[in-house]
């Protein structure tokens, strides 16, 4: 789930949450979990139902915040990596490890 400027909420189990990004594997939601706590976010997971049992374990992935909003907090550069740069797009969107350039990639490699 891309960075959409939606700002969706919700409940996991018995908690409101502002919901992060839904439908996410295992890797992502580490990812997420990891760095949103970090922030100082207390971070809510919960499995999404499988329709078949071979299909692969999905999870919605949500913050107790209730302003949380991902794009805003991305884009203002408020979140910090665990090294303590700024998060940037590609970064969250996991496509590097870099945080240069720091809103998006123009055009180098």
């Amino acid at each position: 789930m891309a960075l959409s400027g939606k700002h969706t909420f919700g409940s996991i189990g018995e908690t409101r949450v502002t919901f992060v990004e839904k439908g996410v594997d295992e890797n992502r939601r580490n990812f997420l979990k990891e760095l949103l706590e970090h922030n100082g976010f207390e971070v809510i997971t919960e499995e999404e139902t499988r329709k078949s049992n071979e299909d692969p374990q999905l999870y919605s992935v949500g913050v107790t915040d209730m302003v949380f909003n991902p794009t805003i907090w991305v884009f203002e550069r408020k979140l910090k990596t665990l090294d303590g740069h700024k998060v940037t797009q590609d970064y969250w969107n996991q496509k590097t490890q870099s945080t240069n350039p720091h809103y998006w990639n123009n055009g180098e490699k």
